[in-house]
């Protein structure tokens, strides 16, 4: 692959169509989608379905076209923004050689997936490439607890699925970029309007600082996402190690900014009333699964070894040593 015509940033197209799904989902009910959701799970799907619908979400392709899966990582981090009750990553994912509705990426010891309350085909992937059909098993707790997680049965169909694990948990981790998107901007807003000692919170240097260090991190995983994007649309051999460099990112970004954002919120932050409450509980399933922070890490450990990732660069002649 030539790194010289490399371009990471996403297409105005593709940006203007998030900016189109930020303001349908609002239309559509906001944060009280999640809330609803809730409430009946099996009404997840008709929720959030006119509006997938008229953004014409699932004529999207992904995997053919390269200006889709810019557009289909901008729909991501909108409904990850809204905290969109509905796997919309993981039906964009779905493989286009099975018959099935979405794509899972899973663990082997303990597949599951939030994926209750939803009439649906999967497919789940390992991160070895082994694909499956999976089914839903009746849930055990309720989706307060279980952010709408069950867990799968599965039966083996092949082992060809490596680009499609690359793919599954690059869309993922856009919406969990949409979420660190409004954690921060629910963070800033507080902070602005919350008075301490007679002046607002955002007038206090560690206040500042704690912002800057959450801020770091999400841009952080924005660069890195629009990277991951890149290579899986490029088909690199190294999709997935890129893919699972991405989750980590993010998964240690996720730990940060929301640390910081309920300390700023205070109480506040665990209260229903506070959006970040709903936000920071349903990001658990994609902080978690297939695997936490330090599964992911040592996934990716075992994967480089001691070659290391090769990144946008690896491609270039090495410079001879003066």
């Amino acid at each position: 692959m030539d790194t010289a015509s490399m371009d990471i940033d996403l297409s105005e197209e593709a940006a203007e169509y998030g900016r189109q799904a930020l303001r349908a989902f609002e239309a559509a009910g906001g944060d009280e989608l999640v809330r609803t959701a809730e409430g009946d799970a099996k009404r997840r799907g008709a929720l959030v379905a006119p509006v997938l619908d008229g953004l014409g979400a699932w004529d999207l392709d992904p995997r053919g076209d390269a200006g889709e899966l810019e557009a289909a990582a901008a729909l991501c981090r909108g409904a990850g923004y809204w905290a969109v009750p509905f796997p919309v990553a993981e039906r964009l994912a779905r493989p286009a050689d099975l018959d099935a509705d979405g794509l899972l990426v899973v663990d082997d010891a303990h597949p599951a997936g939030a994926v209750e309350g939803l009439d649906l085909r999967w497919v789940a992937v390992t991160l070895d490439g082994r694909r499956s059909v999976a089914v839903a098993r009746s849930p055990d707790a309720p989706p307060r607890t279980s952010a709408f997680v069950t867990g799968l049965d599965l039966r083996p169909v092949d082992g060809g699925g490596a680009l499609d694990a690359a793919l599954g948990l690059v869309l993922p981790c856009w919406t969990l970029l949409g979420m660190l998107d409004r954690a921060m901007s629910l963070t800033r807003e507080h902070v602005l309007v919350r008075e301490q000692f007679g002046q607002a919170l955002a007038r206090f240097q560690g206040v500042r600082f704690q912002l800057a260090e959450a801020e770091v991190e999400r841009s952080g995983v924005e660069v890195l996402a629009k990277y991951a994007l890149w290579s899986v649309q490029s088909r690199r051999d190294e999709a997935l190690d890129d893919a699972l460099a991405l989750r980590l990112a993010a998964v240690e970004a996720a730990e940060v900014v929301f640390r910081i954002a309920h300390q700023l919120h205070g109480a506040l932050g665990f209260c229903d009333e506070a959006v970040l409450s709903w936000l920071s509980r349903y990001s658990q399933p994609l902080r978690r699964l297939p695997l936490g922070l330090s599964g992911t890490r040592e996934r990716l450990t075992d994967r480089l070894e001691r070659r290391g990732l090769t990144g946008p660069f690896g491609d270039l002649p090495a410079r001879a040593a003066p």
